[in-house]
């Protein structure tokens, strides 16, 4: 017997009895007083004992949370992803907005001392790293792509993996190299010592967070090295970790970007535990692509995303 319900001012019972008649029964107060010998206002007073002793334990669904964990589920299916997580909307904060689904994602993937986990590029995964999110002391904090000089703060990726690894309790490690670097400097990388132990990270990693960019002719805001007039990248749809993809999910390249400083969608592929992390109606055709090039197998986004791209694939099968 605990400790409340040993001063409680009712025998165990007779509260056991009323709360059974009432909640199980369907009894009224008026006819569970009756049945009882005691008054109406008695009996509400055993059903509140009842409450505070934990005799009776009383849930309330919220049915918007169960649709969304049906929505959830459906966009996981629809896109053959491992597991997809909602936020119930998004506001002018992104990072606030996704921090609770993103963080829940984070502490699935199980990372340990010692682990690696790659961070992209993008103003969402930048929203992200300035939120609290759930510790991962002692895990190696890795930029996917380069972006030393580059004049935006959420392209700037060493600063990003900083960010993440204050938040998280982690190691940060530093990419020195330009996303796009000269011929010479990129020949240079290749021996240079920092670079080597980046490149050894990225092969062992066992987890990565990545932006999901939208198509490039729509976007206000792209890396400084990418030619967003190339006729190379007419059909994009989106990229990711600098990564360019068409609508069915294939590659696309433009000239020189075999010099680019980026994990490639092969090591992408290899990695466990991808979370990729979009939000908005330009990015729908770049969720749908991504997920075709297998370029993630988790998702974070809003519930408004979900329902458009879920309609989008309904279309697309209709035709």
């Amino acid at each position: 017997m605990t400790e409340d319900a040993r001063h409680s001012r009712f025998d165990l019972p007779t509260i056991h009895r009323a709360a059974r008649m009432y909640y199980l029964e369907g009894a009224t107060q008026a006819q569970i007083a009756q049945a009882l010998g005691v008054s109406r206002p008695q009996v509400s007073r055993l059903l509140s004992e009842g409450r505070r002793l934990g005799i009776v334990d009383i849930r309330v669904h919220d049915p918007a949370a169960a649709a969304a964990d049906g929505l959830a589920e459906g966009l996981r299916d629809a896109l053959d992803l491992a597991h997809v997580r909602l936020a119930p909307f998004t506001g002018v904060d992104l990072g606030p907005s996704l921090r609770d689904p993103f963080s829940a994602a984070l502490r699935s993937a199980e990372l340990v001392p010692g682990d690696t986990l790659l961070v992209s590029s993008g103003r969402t995964i930048f929203e992200l790293s300035r939120t609290d999110l759930p510790q991962l002391p002692g895990v190696n904090i890795v930029p996917t792509v380069g972006g030393q000089a580059e004049p935006q703060p959420w392209y700037q990726t060493n600063e990003i993996a900083r960010a993440f690894a204050h938040q998280l309790g982690g190691r940060p490690h530093f990419l020195f190299a330009q996303a796009l670097p000269s011929i010479a400097v990129r020949a240079s990388l290749q021996d240079d010592p920092s670079f080597q132990e980046v490149l050894d990270l990225w092969d062992g990693a066992e987890g990565a967070i990545v932006g999901i960019g939208a198509p490039p002719s729509a976007r206000s805001s792209i890396s400084a090295f990418v030619p967003r007039g190339s006729g190379a990248l007419r059909d994009a749809v989106g990229d990711i970790c600098l990564n360019f993809f068409a609508a069915d999910g294939s590659d696309l390249h433009f000239p020189g970007d075999e010099r680019m400083v980026r994990t490639t969608p092969e090591l992408l592929r290899r990695i466990p535990f991808v979370l990729g992390v979009a939000v908005g109606e330009d990015k729908v055709p770049s969720i749908i692509a991504g997920a075709r090039a297998r370029l993630f197998n988790r998702l974070v986004t809003d519930t408004t995303t979900a329902e458009l791209i879920l309609s989008r694939l309904a279309d697309q099968t209709a035709v």
